[in-house]
C-alpha cells in the first residue's frame, strides 16, 4: 500500500495506493488537467466498467472503451485521445506484465530497467517516467538500485509533484511551489523556461494605406 493522497476521495486514493494499473492510468492522465481530476480517472473507469482489469479492457473494442471515457463527467479534458492511450496501456500490461501493472517494477531491482519499461508505455515521456520513479520511491517504498538517479531532480525534497503529496497540506505546498516556479519563469525541474519568440517590427517603415482603384471611365 502506498501513502499517496491526491483525489480527495478516500476510495479513489485507496485504489491508487493498492493497484499498480490504477496508478499507471492516473499518471498517464496527469497532463493538462488538475491532478485531482487525472488521478480520479481510474476510480471513474472502475465504477463504469465494474472492474479495472487490463485484459478485459484490452479485449474491448477501442471505440467502445473511448465512449466510456467520454461519458460525462469525462475522465480527461481530451477523453478520446487519452482513452486510446489507456486502451493501449492495458494491452501492454495484459500481454507483457501478466495483467498486473505493478509487475513493471516488482520483478527487478534495477531502476534503469523500470525506467525503460515506463518509457515504452504510451504517453510516458522522459519527464513523466522520472516523476513516476519518484512516486514509486517516495510514496510506495519501491526503490530499486539507482532510483534517485532515474527520477532525476524529482527525487529531491522539494514539493515538486504528485510524488510529494501525502495529505491536504502537502497538496497545497506542491501547488504553491508550482506557482513560485512559474512566477520565476522556471519549469518543473527548476530550469529557466525559453524566452517566447516574438516577431520583430521593422523600424521606420510605415505601411501605406490601401489604394482604391481608379473609377472606370464611362
Amino acid at each position: 500500500m502506498g501513502t499517496l493522497y491526491i483525489t480527495g476521495d478516500t476510495a479513489a486514493d485507496k485504489l491508487l495506493n493498492a493497484n499498480g494499473t490504477a496508478l499507471l492510468i492516473g499518471m498517464l492522465l496527469d497532463q493538462q488537467v488538475p491532478m485531482e481530476w487525472a488521478f480520479n480517472g481510474p476510480a471513474t473507469l472502475k465504477k463504469r466498467l465494474g472492474h479495472l482489469d487490463p485484459k478485459k479492457i484490452a479485449a474491448m473494442d477501442v471505440d467502445e472503451f473511448v465512449a466510456v471515457c467520454c461519458e460525462k463527467p469525462a475522465v480527461h479534458r481530451f477523453p478520446a485521445a487519452m482513452g486510446r492511450r489507456i486502451h493501449e496501456l492495458c494491452g501492454i500490461i495484459a500481454t507483457q506484465y501478466k495483467n498486473k501493472g505493478e509487475n513493471i517494477w516488482n520483478d527487478t531491482d534495477d531502476a534503469t530497467v523500470v525506467f525503460e519499461r515506463l518509457r515504452a508505455l504510451p504517453g510516458y515521456g522522459e519527464e513523466k517516467a522520472q516523476i513516476f520513479m519518484a512516486l514509486l520511491g517516495k510514496r510506495f517504498g519501491v526503490q530499486p538500485k539507482g532510483w534517485e538517479k532515474a527520477a532525476g531532480v524529482f527525487s529531491d525534497k522539494n514539493p515538486r509533484t504528485v510524488a510529494d503529496i501525502t495529505n491536504p497540506e502537502t497538496l497545497i505546498k506542491v501547488r504553491e511551489w508550482k506557482k513560485m516556479e512559474k512566477a520565476a519563469n522556471r519549469d518543473k525541474q527548476s530550469r529557466p523556461l525559453p524566452a517566447k519568440a516574438t516577431t520583430p517590427k521593422k523600424a521606420g517603415i510605415i505601411k501605406p494605406p490601401a489604394q482604391r482603384p481608379a473609377p472606370k471611365k464611362k
